[in-house]
C-alpha cells in the first residue's frame, strides 16, 4: 500500500482534476482522512506544490512519456503530477522512494498495465533533472527587443508560462502591462509558499497583546508590513492553541485586511456588507466602529452565511446583524438606509493565486467579462441605497483592470452623483502606502509583497 499521505494527496488532485472538488475542500478533506499532524502537512504540500508547478510538471511529462496529457487517464496523469513534483521540488523525499510509491500507488487505483510507463517516465525525469528541457530565460539581449521581435515575445512567454508555470494569456496580460521583470517577479511570489496571517480582533486585544499570549503558547509571528493589526506567524500554528476558540484574532490575509480599513466605518453609521463571509472585513468595520452602530453582513449561500454566523458569534461584535441576501438582485431595503455599502466582489480571483494555485488553472480570459458584468450590476444595486453623502467601498482580489478601473469607470459614467474618493489625504500611513497616484488601493507583490487586491471609495453627492 502507498503511504496515506500519498494516498489522500492522489484522492484530493483527483477530486480538483475532475471538478468534484475545489482547493479548500479536498484539502479539507485529506486532512479528516489523516490523523497524524506530519502527514497531513505532507499532502496538502504535495496538492498545492503539483498544482502551482502543473504547466512545468505537464510539460516534461509529455516530454519524457513521449504522449500527449489528453491521451492519458486522470487517474495517471494525477500519480504523474503529484509524483514528479516530489521528485524536483521535494528535496526531503528520496527520488527511489517517490517512484516505487507511484508504482504502487499505480497499482493500487487498479491501473497496473500503466505502472511500466509510470516508473520508465518518473526514472527518466530522474536522470535528466540536471538538464532538463525546460525553456530558458531569454538573455537581457534578447528581452530588450521585446516588442519589436515577435520571436523573443514568444520564447518570454514559454519560460513565463511553461518553466514557471502560469496560464499562457494571463503571462501575456501581465508582459504587456507590467514588463518581463515585474512578470517574473510575480510569478515567482506566486510560486513560493504563503506565510498564515492573523488579524487581531481589537474589539478583545490588540496586535501586541496578541504577540504575547501566542508567544507564550510557543507561536512567533511579526507585525505586518501595512495593515496595523497583524501578525505574520513565522514559527508554530495559532489553531491549535486555546487562543483559537477564544475569538481574539481571525486568519486574515493582510491585503484584504487593508480593504476593511478603506472603508473607514465610524461610530453610529449603518453599513451593509453585501458579500460578508467568512467576516474579516465585517469584524474590521465593527472594530473601527467601536461595535457601536449597525452592520447588516449579508451574503447568498446558506454554508457561508453559517461561516459567517461562526466568526461573529466568537468575536464578541454585538452591532452585527446576519441576513441572507443576494447582491446581485434588487436590494430590499426602502429609502437610502445606508451610510457606508461594501461590496467585496465575487471576482476571478487572479490576484490569490499564490494562497490558491488552483486559481490560475480554472479561470479563462472570458471568465472576466462575465464578472464584470455581475461587479457592475452590484454597484449599480447598491448606489439607490446609499444615503446622500453616502459611500461605497468597492473591492476585488484581481489583478486584472476589467474587474477593478473598468467596472468603476463603467459606474461613474452611468452615475453622475457619485464621486471617486481620492483616500491618500484621510488615510493612516501605512495604508496610504499601498494607495496609487488616485487614492486606490492597490496592492502588488512586486512593490509591496502582497496579494493583488484593489479598492476603491465613492461618494454619492
Amino acid at each position: 500500500m502507498p503511504s496515506p499521505s500519498r494516498l489522500a494527496a492522489y484522492h484530493a488532485l483527483l477530486a480538483v482534476e475532475t471538478r468534484r472538488d475545489d482547493l479548500p475542500s479536498a484539502l479539507a478533506r485529506s486532512r479528516a482522512e489523516l490523523p497524524d499532524e506530519r502527514d497531513r502537512a505532507l499532502a496538502a504540500e504535495i496538492v498545492t506544490g503539483s498544482l502551482r508547478w502543473q504547466a512545468q510538471l505537464d510539460f516534461l511529462i509529455v516530454h519524457f512519456g513521449r504522449r500527449p496529457i489528453a491521451r492519458l487517464d486522470p487517474e495517471i496523469l494525477t500519480i504523474l503530477r503529484l509524483s514528479v513534483y516530489q521528485l524536483l521540488h521535494l528535496d526531503r523525499v528520496p527520488a527511489a522512494a517517490a517512484t516505487n510509491e507511484a508504482v504502487t500507488l499505480t497499482r493500487t487505483v487498479r491501473k497496473a498495465s500503466a505502472a511500466g510507463f509510470v516508473n520508465v517516465v518518473l526514472r527518466s525525469i530522474w536522470r535528466a533533472r540536471q538538464s532538463l528541457p525546460l525553456p530558458e530565460r531569454p538573455t537581457s539581449a534578447a528581452l530588450a527587443r521585446i516588442g519589436a521581435d515577435p520571436d523573443v515575445e514568444r520564447a518570454a512567454l514559454d519560460y513565463l508560462s511553461i518553466t514557471l508555470s502560469h496560464p499562457r494569456w494571463l503571462a501575456a496580460r501581465w508582459l504587456g502591462r507590467n514588463g518581463f521583470d515585474a512578470t517574473e517577479c510575480w510569478e515567482q511570489f506566486n510560486n513560493a509558499s504563503a506565510p498564515l496571517t492573523l488579524r487581531a480582533n481589537t474589539l478583545k486585544s490588540t496586535a501586541t497583546d496578541l504577540a504575547q499570549q501566542l508567544c507564550e503558547h510557543g507561536v512567533a509571528t511579526r507585525p505586518t508590513a501595512y495593515a496595523p493589526d497583524g501578525l505574520v506567524v513565522s514559527e508554530g500554528n495559532p489553531l491549535r492553541t486555546p487562543l483559537a476558540d477564544l475569538g481574539v484574532f481571525l486568519v486574515q490575509d493582510e491585503a484584504s485586511q487593508l480593504v476593511g480599513l478603506l472603508s473607514a466605518a465610524r461610530p453610529g453609521e449603518r453599513v451593509l456588507d453585501c458579500c460578508a463571509s467568512p467576516g474579516g472585513k465585517t469584524m474590521t468595520m465593527a472594530a473601527a466602529m467601536g461595535d457601536a452602530g449597525l452592520i447588516v453582513a449579508a451574503d447568498v449561500r446558506p454554508r457561508r452565511v453559517e461561516l459567517l454566523r461562526s466568526t461573529v458569534e466568537r468575536s464578541g461584535a454585538q452591532c452585527i446583524c446576519l441576513v441572507f441576501l443576494n447582491a446581485q438582485a434588487p436590494l430590499p431595503f426602502h429609502g437610502a438606509p445606508f451610510d457606508l455599502v461594501l461590496i467585496d466582489a465575487p471576482c476571478s480571483g487572479l490576484g490569490t493565486i499564490r494562497r490558491d494555485p488552483e486559481i490560475r488553472w480554472r479561470r479563462q480570459e472570458a471568465d472576466l467579462s462575465r464578472f464584470a458584468a455581475a461587479q457592475l450590476l452590484m454597484l449599480e444595486n447598491a448606489a439607490s441605497i446609499v444615503r446622500p453623502g453616502g459611500r461605497i467601498v468597492y473591492a476585488t482580489c484581481s489583478s486584472e483592470p476589467d474587474e477593478n478601473d473598468a467596472v468603476i469607470a463603467n459606474f461613474l459614467s452611468a452615475h453622475p452623483s457619485f464621486a471617486l474618493v481620492d483616500m491618500k489625504s484621510q488615510a493612516p500611513s501605512k495604508l496610504a502606502a499601498v494607495l496609487d497616484d488616485r487614492g486606490l488601493l492597490r496592492t502588488s507583490p512586486v512593490t509591496h509583497g502582497l496579494e493583488a487586491f484593489f479598492g476603491a471609495v465613492l461618494r454619492r453627492a
